[in-house]
């Protein structure tokens, strides 16, 4: 009985030794830093009192929520704002993972919202004094303006040889989520010099900090450089083509031909009002009561389309139409050929890169305060639950209890408002196209083209009628890209197609009359300008 108790203590004791274990990955020394602003932010973070910075922070509420955030409540301002840390963190052992939500409440179309992990001042900096000029060693989160539309991951590194700090930005970051919605964004480090970048969970982004592919400008500078002493020789000729001086203009050559001529053939159409002018005053005109001839000028009624002209082939003078000359052949030049004394594209020797160093891992400096410093036309952006960790398990323990609740409520309300809109199916349908959109320009062979794919994508995002404009153009980029890997080709520039926007009738107060009336007079307007095409058209 003695040795069967002794037994199942030792059992008991090594099990609690195997618990304590498992959960030493999930213990508090893990967590280097969390603010949750459930208190107000007021005498724990630091507003900078620099002049350029008057947005208004708050401690509000998330919309829908009872959850506490730090509140972005101003629209066209600059906001900066500092907290110091306890102590600095080491970025340089192990893993350090930088997590934090942000939620754009009245959307995102031109500002940042992103925070810089701030690395230790200058000696008497004071956070008051906190702007854009305050040093940092990462700075991460989403940034869109524009074509810009990406999160942002970048970090500032010392060259050992000249002591410079440069700025090396992650290449291809995915883009930012286009909804309302409360996001939460991570990136961790990892002692292999791998970074990982994650939107609410999911791996959007890995790149490793040494490989010159990942970044730009590459953290590990080139061996050698243009020499910038080295000058082109007076004789070098860089042209490799040049006008053939044997070649002489044909007699027949008719420089002065035009481009166009009247059409001989063309025929007044049967119908054409010729007395009939285009526009004529309009007859339900009024001249204003407050109008003075003497100050104002003599009143003259605005002018509106003649509607007879509306139902014949054209009206005023008739002249005939012009056709392309097929003599115009315009202004002789002497064909190209090769040249003969093209010695090819002049490049500066190489030299050996004086700011050359080589690093096993980054030398990083450690986050010795967080800050948020941005420039935004939205109001609405709620920062919440920032974290530093140096466990991975407790960041995503942070978003399953922290912000996982959050993100499914909002989603279950954003459904039942579409559904109640009666928008549930087309709004879905958009949203996956949008999201399907901004994943196809996260691509990095498309990298060259992302910026103008995103240019089309707001503007679709703007304007609706304009999607399938959009689709068409994606996939005609797409199609342009696959068929110069396929059967190779200079490199060229993205094909540029047009979206024509759609006709806006503006309404204002001083229009006047009744809905008829209104549409009658659409109607008319319509009639004449399918005239004024006929009319073009012959």
């Amino acid at each position: 009985m003695m040795m069967g108790r002794f037994a199942l203590l030792l059992l008991a004791f090594a099990s609690l030794q195997l618990f304590c274990v498992a959960d030493d990955d999930n213990n508090d020394d893990d967590v280097v830093f969390y603010e949750s602003f459930e208190e107000s932010f007021e005498g724990r973070w630091i507003v900078s009192n620099k002049d350029d910075y008057k947005g208004l922070w708050k401690h509000s509420k998330s919309e829908g929520h009872e959850d506490y955030g730090l509140l972005v409540s101003e629209k066209a301002r600059k906001y900066a704002i500092v907290k110091v840390v306890d102590e600095p963190v080491s970025l340089k052992d192990g893993t350090t993972v930088l997590q934090f939500e942000t939620r754009l409440q009245s959307g995102l179309e031109c500002g940042g919202a992103y925070i810089k992990f701030l690395r230790p001042q200058e000696a008497g900096w004071k956070p008051e004094e906190f702007d854009n000029e305050s040093p940092y060693s990462i700075m991460f989160g989403p940034d869109k303006c524009g074509t810009t539309n990406k999160v942002h991951f970048i970090f500032k590194h010392k060259n050992p040889k000249n002591g410079e700090y440069v700025e090396h930005h992650l290449k291809y970051p995915p883009s930012v989520p286009s909804d309302k919605l409360t996001h939460v964004y991570t990136a961790t480090l990892k002692r292999d010099k791998e970074v990982k970048i994650m939107i609410d969970g999911e791996e959007k982004k890995k790149a490793n900090l040494l490989v010159a592919e990942d970044f730009d400008p590459p953290l590990i500078p080139a061996k050698t450089i243009p020499d910038p002493d080295d000058r082109k020789p007076e004789d070098w000729d860089d042209k490799e083509k040049i006008p053939d001086p044997n070649a002489v203009k044909p007699d027949d050559w008719d420089e002065d031909a035009p481009m166009e001529i009247e059409d001989e053939e063309a025929v007044k159409p049967e119908g054409w009002l010729d007395d009939e002018p285009e526009e004529i005053d309009d007859p339900e005109a009024t001249k204003p009561g407050d109008w003075d001839d003497e100050e104002d000028g003599v009143w003259e009624p605005p002018k509106m389309y003649n509607p007879k002209c509306a139902i014949a082939p054209g009206c005023g003078e008739w002249k005939r139409p012009m056709k392309s000359n097929s003599a115009y052949k315009g202004k002789w030049s002497p064909p190209l050929i090769d040249n003969p004394n093209y010695k090819g594209v002049w490049k500066a020797r190489e030299i050996p890169n004086p700011n050359y160093f080589e690093l096993d891992k980054p030398d990083f400096e450690p986050i010795a305060a967080i800050g948020i410093e941005i420039w935004t036309m939205q109001e609405g952006i709620l920062f919440d639950n920032i974290v530093i960790a140096k466990n991975e398990k407790v960041a995503k323990s942070y978003r399953e209890t922290k912000w996982k609740p959050k993100f499914e409520i909002e989603k279950e309300r954003q459904q039942a408002e579409e559904e109640a809109s009666g928008l549930d199916f087309l709004a879905s349908i958009k949203r996956k196209v949008f999201n399907a959109l901004y994943q196809i320009a996260d691509i990095p062979f498309l990298s060259n083209y992302k910026p103008q794919i995103l240019d089309h994508i707001k503007k679709a995002e703007k304007q609706p009628n304009l999607t399938m404009g959009v689709l068409v153009s994606t996939v005609a980029i797409i199609l342009t890209i696959f068929l110069k890997l396929i059967f190779g080709g200079k490199n060229q520039q993205c094909p540029r197609i047009e979206t024509k926007p759609v006709p806006v009738v503006a309404e204002t107060s001083d229009d006047q009359g009744s809905d008829g009336e209104k549409v009658e007079k659409a109607e008319k307007n319509e009639a004449a300008a399918a005239a004024r095409r006929r009319r073009r058209e012959t």
